[in-house]
């Protein structure tokens, strides 16, 4: 019978506290990043150039682009929380069959 199993208890326990702190810090900088919070501002990645215009709609489309990816690692840390989860749950699983 093939097992699933390839994480230890400790290192799948270790995942899911990562991988909830990695959420909540991911969600809260997004949503900051969403909103244009001026203490983000140098976390961007512009240009020289783009302060050359009056336009700030460049600044705010990567005020948005570095929101998007927050919310997609949050999403991928999500994903690695559900494995992990589901590794501890397999951990317990062996603990209590008899060989």
């Amino acid at each position: 019978m093939v097992s699933l199993l390839c994480c230890g208890p400790k290192l799948a326990a270790c995942g899911i506290v990562l991988s909830v702190w990695a959420v909540i810090m991911l969600v809260i900088l997004g949503i900051f990043f969403n909103l244009h919070t001026a203490g983000l501002f140098e976390d961007l990645p512009f240009e020289e150039d783009d302060f050359s215009q009056d336009n700030p709609e460049k600044i705010f489309a990567l005020f948005e682009s570095v929101s998007y990816n927050c919310f997609i690692a949050a999403g991928l840390y999500a994903l690695v929380g559900g494995f992990s989860f589901c590794q501890v749950r397999l951990n317990k699983r062996k603990e209590y069959m008899v060989r």
